[in-house]
């Protein structure tokens, strides 16, 4: 019998005063297999919207690659930036679609999007196509349960970037600890009106000496 191999990973997003904070690990695993240390997890789609990716790593990368197009086409067409609400329904409309293909391999996608324009906005595109508009917080991946806990506790409304970026760190180390499919490092996002930019980028040295 033919066994599909599990993937896991950890991504959070949060909800601040000012801005959105998007954060994730960067290991990729294929079973028990650590198939790459060094993920790119938080994806930026374009000057003001990122995404954190969760799923079949194959579908991922071509969803991005169909997003960022559409997005530009978008942009040329009516000579004005598509807003985050319709690149986040977009996206929605392509996981729908994607998950119903007949396939060998389950075209399984997690995201967590999150942008700026004339307020910020955070969106959780759920596998089966669905979308939701987040308040405060959301997780995705097998290290999900162990952040939610860090982020039940400890978030707070109109929290500082600088609070929301600690948190987001917390939240990642917990599942860090726990979750075997989650570890390698921690990439942070910060989403504001100035646009996109990288807030941390910390590697952890698991090699034994």
């Amino acid at each position: 019998m033919n066994k599909t191999l599990e993937t896991g990973t950890t991504t959070v997003g949060i909800v601040c005063k000012d801005c959105i904070i998007l954060g994730a690990d960067k290991r990729a695993t294929a079973g028990n297999f650590i198939a790459n240390k060094d993920v790119k997890k938080v994806v930026p789609i374009n000057d003001q919207m990122a995404l954190t990716t969760a799923g079949t790593v194959s579908d991922i990368q071509m969803l991005i690659k169909l997003i960022k197009a559409e997005l530009k086409l978008k942009e040329i067409r009516t000579k004005s930036k598509p807003s985050v609400k319709d690149g986040a329904n977009l996206l929605a409309g392509m996981v729908y679609s994607n998950i119903r293909k007949m396939s060998m391999i389950p075209g399984i996608s997690h995201f967590i999007v999150g942008g700026y324009d004339s307020s910020k906005y955070l969106f959780d595109i759920y596998p089966d196509g669905s979308i939701a508009d987040i308040s405060d917080f959301v997780s995705s991946g097998s290290g999900s349960v162990m952040a939610y806990g860090v982020l039940e506790s400890s978030y707070k409304e109109l929290m500082s970037e600088e609070e929301g970026i600690n948190l987001v760190v917390k939240a990642l180390n917990a599942a860090i600890q726990r979750d075997s499919a989650s570890g390698e490092g921690i990439d942070i996002f910060v989403i504001d009106k100035k646009g996109v930019r990288q807030a941390l980028h910390k590697r952890i040295n698991t090699r034994i000496a």
